[in-house]
């Protein structure tokens, strides 16, 4: 009993906030939860990004949910990303259950049964708010790392849009790109060697190929008009919750590098937009990137840097990210080093290289004097976790392992009528799901194109013109000057031509 309280005072003492902040359950010790020994997170420190990870099936989408939730009820707003389709009953109450009234008694809070305000965001056709962007936000340098080319090719994407600057050629989507490619290669090679330099055909093909293997994986969808204004993220509901946004993601598993194109796009667009927070009380968006090994995994060097550049500097914009995956090493260490909020699920053990694994995770948690780490992760049950965290001061937080509470929103997906309401109601279908193809670089070019060869036509059929009229002339001028026939001279000769009207006038007579 006497061990009990020093651990309830312990937890007490680690976790008590002056500021607000969210509950995520209560601590355990030896499998059992102590009562009203509270883990709770600060809002101040919630920009500091995070990690919800574990194996398959140990409740890491729920953790996902309740933190959604309780962001929301305090006017955050959060962005989503659904990779498995199963979050959005997050619109929809919980029906309840006995065994969430039991768990929520073990922690010491109530149950309540909420919806949220939701909105359904989609990369591809399915249903949502359709997310676009344009070829020139993303700018040369990111559309450079997305391709992953070489530093020469990225100089003459580099030249591609200075080129498009200059010329007030606007660059929308794939298909403009590719056309002023092919174009600065042969009909505008010798105008674009004047201004720029040569440019090489088979650096131009390679560029042409990486466009074509990221169309493949539906760029192509996701690059035009009309762009997402990422301000539209940040919406508060009329009773004061912020909208937890949604990106149905469940079509792209099987398309990586469109999945990493538009992540890194809307972070580097929310550091470039969003104004300079500091060190503020509260975020102002928090994201959740569900199976954040699809960002890693397939992203080049170039783009793991660029990421890993944006987590360390956009906490200072007032957002929060948190990488959701099965295993902590799915993140690469500069990631993984820069997290604040580590919420571990249990891993299992069925290989040496899980054991090995597993060792390594418990190296990254607080050394604590009531849990060996290694034996606790494998022992964890569904919804519960190994909890780290960062007080108001920045200082971590007791390690504590967590009987983490339930989700107020439904734990399943909205049925087909249930997301054609919610959609039908959303004031953002209206104003990006009109698809927009305004005359941009590709009808530009081939209007260019068609003109210049409308001209060459013209000038080779004046040349043709004058090239015929000087044959002409010159026939006559040769003609003229070419020496008669001395036969044909005399019988056309004034005296020769009057005799012989002279002896027809007497014949006829």
């Amino acid at each position: 009993m006497a061990a009990t309280q020093e651990f309830f005072d312990h937890i007490q003492e680690g976790y008590t906030t002056k500021g607000d902040a969210i509950t995520l359950g209560a601590a355990m010790l030896h499998g059992v939860p102590i009562t009203n020994a509270l883990v709770t997170v600060p809002l101040k420190t919630l920009n500091r990004h995070g990690l919800i990870a574990g194996a398959t099936g140990t409740g890491k989408t729920k953790t996902l949910q309740v933190l959604a939730e309780n962001l929301s009820e305090k006017g955050i707003p959060v962005l989503l990303m659904d990779m498995k389709g199963d979050l959005s009953g997050i619109a929809k109450p919980s029906p309840g259950h006995a065994k969430i009234d039991e768990r929520h008694e073990k922690i010491g809070i109530p149950f309540t049964s909420k919806k949220f305000p939701v909105e359904i965001l989609t990369l591809s056709e399915q249903q949502g708010v359709r997310l676009r962007a344009t070829v020139s936000e993303f700018g040369p340098v990111l559309l450079s790392r997305i391709l992953d080319v070489s530093d020469t090719q990225a100089g003459i994407i580099s030249v591609i849009f200075k080129y498009c600057d200059d010329n007030a050629l606007p660059l929308l989507d794939l298909k403009d790109f590719k056309k002023i490619l092919q174009y600065a290669t042969n009909e505008g090679k010798d105008e674009f060697s004047e201004a720029y330099g040569r440019i090489s055909p088979a650096s131009t093909g390679a560029i042409l190929r990486r466009v074509v293997e990221l169309e493949q994986q539906g760029g192509d969808i996701f690059f035009g008009e009309k762009s997402f204004d990422t301000d539209d993220l940040l919406r508060i509901a009329d009773d004061g919750r912020g909208y937890i946004n949604i990106v149905r993601l469940t079509d792209i598993q099987d398309r990586p590098k469109l999945f990493s194109t538009f992540m890194l796009s809307l972070l580097a667009e929310i550091y470039t937009t969003f104004p300079e927070q500091g060190d503020s009380d509260r975020p102002e968006l928090v994201i959740f990137i569900d199976e954040a090994h699809l960002i890693f995994n397939e992203a080049s060097d170039a783009l793991l840097d660029q990421i890993e550049s944006i987590v360390k500097l956009i906490r200072s914009k007032g957002v929060g990210l948190y990488f959701v995956t099965q295993n902590p090493t799915d993140v690469p260490d500069a990631v993984l080093s820069q997290l604040g909020l580590k919420v571990q699920h249990a891993l299992r053990a069925f290989t040496a290289k899980d054991r090995k694994a597993i060792k390594l995770t418990a190296e990254n948690y607080p050394i604590s004097e009531y849990y060996k780490t290694d034996e606790v992760l494998t022992s964890l049950g569904i919804g519960e976790a190994l909890v780290s965290a960062l007080n108001e001061k920045g200082i971590p937080t007791p390690l504590a392992a967590t009987l983490l509470r339930a989700p107020m929103s439904r734990m399943d997906v909205l049925e087909e009528g249930e997301l054609e309401t919610l959609l039908d109601n959303s004031a953002l279908i209206k104003k990006y799901n009109e698809t927009i193809d305004r005359e941009s670089a590709y009808e530009l070019l081939n209007e260019k194109i068609e003109t210049a060869q409308r001209e060459e036509a013209k000038e080779k059929a004046q040349r043709e013109k004058k090239a015929v009229g000087r044959s002409t002339t010159s026939r006559s001028r040769r003609s003229a000057r070419a020496p008669q026939n001395p036969f044909i001279k005399a019988l056309s000769s004034p005296t020769v031509i009057r005799s012989v009207l002279g002896i027809l006038t007497k014949l006829i007579r």
